[in-house]
């Protein structure tokens, strides 16, 4: 089963047309929905997004795309255990000095237990972390 882990910087690519990213994210939106069966994230990476769509386009905006995404199907959200997000603190001391968010972290931790290795993130920390990006 394809599965693929989607990062705070896909979701944001694919709602805000001034992104950099928002070109390329939107062909690789189509693609995914084409080939992969399951998808993944974290209700940390739900949180960024959110707040992130809503200092970005107003709270209304926000709560919109915030609902299509809780709607869609073919998402698993994961919730992280206190020993999951251990487990994620422990990678954020590691990687001080990496600049890497805590975020982050907690999806290496997801993305290693579920055995899912592959990104759709424009952040280049997954592939430092072992993991490949989707493309």
């Amino acid at each position: 089963m394809a599965e693929l882990f989607v990062d705070t910087g896909a979701f944001i690519a694919r709602y805000v047309s001034r992104d950099q990213f928002h070109a390329q994210a939107s062909q690789l939106w189509l693609k995914a929905e084409r080939e992969i069966q399951r998808f993944v994230t974290t209700s940390h990476v739900l949180n960024e997004t959110i707040t992130f769509l809503g200092r970005c386009a107003g709270n209304h905006f926000a709560a919109e795309k915030a609902q299509m995404i809780y709607a869609w199907n073919k998402l698993e959200i994961i919730r992280a255990e206190r020993e999951g997000e251990l487990k994620a603190l422990r990678l954020f001391e590691k990687f001080s000095d990496q600049r890497v968010s805590f975020t982050d972290c907690l999806s290496f931790v997801v993305m290693k237990d579920l055995k899912v290795r592959q990104a759709f993130s424009f952040d280049q920390d997954f592939i430092w972390a072992g993991f490949s990006l989707f493309s």
